[in-house]
């Protein structure tokens, strides 16, 4: 107890011995002040006569006072110590940064892909041309007639579908980069990111990190919607547009007063392209998303998945409007 009286008696006659600033600035309460009054606290409580017969007990008592004050070396070092580990971990846990490399705005004019869509375009409408065409009589007697009539070949009409077809197409593009500069400018950065990614690189690699089938699958898939939306919503954009054209160009055209049909009846037919278009463009949103990721699974990635975005681009349209014509009676 002498020992416990000894630090009251310190605390009733400095205050300010025990203060934060007392003990950080020189060090005054040491670890030798500690152990001294624990050493007395001990022996005041063992009788004198006992330690003649018996010792103390077996109680050893060890003063250091290492680490009592810290010098302004050690803290500089620690510091230093510190920093050292922060940079390095600051190179294996850097933040993520989003890359965005857009492509120009008029890019589907160019000598490149202005070429692909034109020969694209003109194949669609004259191969059919050079079909050959077998005429089938009943007749036996103009069957046997060797009289093969030269069938005339109007090319005047495919060129003219094939120019329209270029100028839809340059307009889809077109849109789509007005549409991905609207995304940058208004969505956040990740967001923008995700949507104008390049699918078939992402595929490669997410093939190298070793995913589980289905999961390589379902993020492939994610991964094609998002960067598919932008040109499905291009594409909706301008089909409404040129709806919405013949809708006024053919209301206000007084050369056709004979098959005037009355306003509600257009606007009627309106809304069911419109509905049309939308449920087509969704398929193709959705049949390209499933054919890329299941191109990417069973093929090489890059190509794979570009493969089945295409075909699922294609016959998703042609599909659900099958399914709605022979279920629900609904031509789209």
């Amino acid at each position: 107890m002498a020992g416990i009286a000894i630090l009251l008696d310190l605390c009733r006659k400095n205050p300010s011995f025990f203060s934060g600033q007392a003990l950080h600035s020189y060090g005054s309460f040491s670890a030798t002040a500690a152990v001294s009054a624990a050493a007395a606290s001990v022996a005041a409580a063992t009788p004198f006569a006992s330690r003649a017969l018996f010792g103390n007990a077996g109680i050893s008592i060890a003063k250091c006072d290492a680490g009592a004050t810290w010098s302004e070396d050690y803290i500089s070092n620690l510091r230093s110590a510190s920093s050292n580990i922060f940079e390095n971990d600051s190179l294996k846990y850097s933040t993520k940064e989003y890359h965005i490399e857009m492509k120009p705005l008029f890019s589907a004019f160019g000598a490149k892909s202005l070429a692909m869509t034109s020969l694209r375009s003109f194949l669609m409408f004259y191969l059919p041309l050079l079909e050959p065409h077998t005429n089938m009589e009943d007749d036996d007697e103009d069957f046997l007639q060797e009289t093969a009539e030269k069938r005339h070949v109007d090319l005047v009409v495919p060129f003219q579908k094939s120019v329209k077809q270029i100028v839809r197409e340059t307009t889809v593009v077109t849109t789509r980069r007005v549409l991905e500069r609207l995304a940058v400018t208004y969505f956040s950065q990740r967001m923008a990111w995700k949507l104008l990614k390049d699918v078939p690189k992402s595929a490669v690699r997410k093939a190298d990190r070793g995913m589980p089938t289905s999961v390589y699958f379902i993020r492939v898939s994610r991964t094609t919607f998002r960067g598919h939306f932008l040109g499905v919503a291009a594409s909706w954009l301008v089909q409404v547009g040129i709806e919405i054209y013949r809708f006024f160009s053919t209301m206000f055209n007084s050369e056709e007063e004979i098959d005037k049909v009355d306003n509600a009846e257009r606007v009627k037919l309106l809304g069911k392209k419109v509905t049309g278009t939308t449920i087509k463009c969704g398929a193709s949103l959705v049949f390209a998303s499933i054919g890329a990721g299941i191109g990417a699974t069973i093929s090489r990635p890059s190509v794979g998945q570009w493969i089945g975005c295409a075909a699922g681009d294609f016959a998703g349209p042609i599909i659900v409007a099958v399914c709605f014509e022979k279920f629900f009676h609904v031509d789209l």
